[in-house]
């Protein structure tokens, strides 16, 4: 795998890389945070990526509640965005930042409703067989805290979530199509903001029968 290049900033996008990205139809996004639960954990980074490959890796600093430029980008009607597992990162988004993003492509949802030929549906499994890429997940468990002294491989290993996962969801995109299953894929998407409201108020399977 071929090192990517980024740019790191602090706290927000500039209005430059704002324009940019604004002008894209499709923009790929991860996060890294402390944890896996938003209360408690904070966000940490915040990735993108633009159908050109301009990859920025934005540095959340403690107890920041807003990214004006990030907003506006990710609230915009104009750029679907795509994520891997976006439930979580949606959910990360709008407890810290007040984000509240749209439109999303999960790829992980996606992977699910088209690969029903297997049982592996995480980030490197995918990119693997779709993007004909191996990811390096050496640092998937790092302290991401220390946001100013992260290491050139964990910032490498950051921006490469978010490299391969526009040509993911295109890929995704075809099967869904051919196997009918795309208006299905869409109307999922649709129903995430309502899961993530109900993952901030900490309800828990009240779809299940019990």
């Amino acid at each position: 795998m071929e090192p990517v290049s980024f740019q790191v900033c602090d706290r927000d996008l500039s209005e430059e890389q704002l324009a940019a990205y604004l002008a894209a139809d499709a923009l790929a996004v991860d996060t890294e945070t402390m944890g896996l639960l938003p209360q408690r954990d904070r966000l940490c980074l915040v990735q993108l990526c633009d159908p050109k490959g301009r990859v920025s890796v934005i540095r959340i600093a403690r107890g920041q509640k807003e990214a004006p430029n990030l907003k506006q980008l990710l609230e915009a009607p104009s750029a679907v965005k795509v994520f891997h597992f976006a439930r979580f990162d949606l959910a990360t988004l709008r407890y810290h930042l007040d984000i509240n993003v749209a439109p999303v492509f999960c790829t992980k949802i996606a992977s699910k409703l088209a690969r029903t030929y297997t049982q592996k549906h995480g980030l490197k499994e995918a990119v693997k067989e779709l993007a004909g890429v191996e990811l390096d997940k050496t640092e998937q468990s790092s302290d991401w805290g220390n946001a100013e002294n992260l290491s050139d491989a964990q910032l490498a290993y950051a921006a490469n979530d978010v490299l391969y996962l526009l040509s993911v969801r295109e890929r995704l995109e075809q099967m869904l199509k051919r196997e009918e299953r795309w208006e299905l894929a869409q109307q999922c998407f649709n129903c995430l903001s309502v899961f993530v409201t109900l993952d901030l108020l900490q309800y828990r399977d009240i779809f299940e029968h019990k």
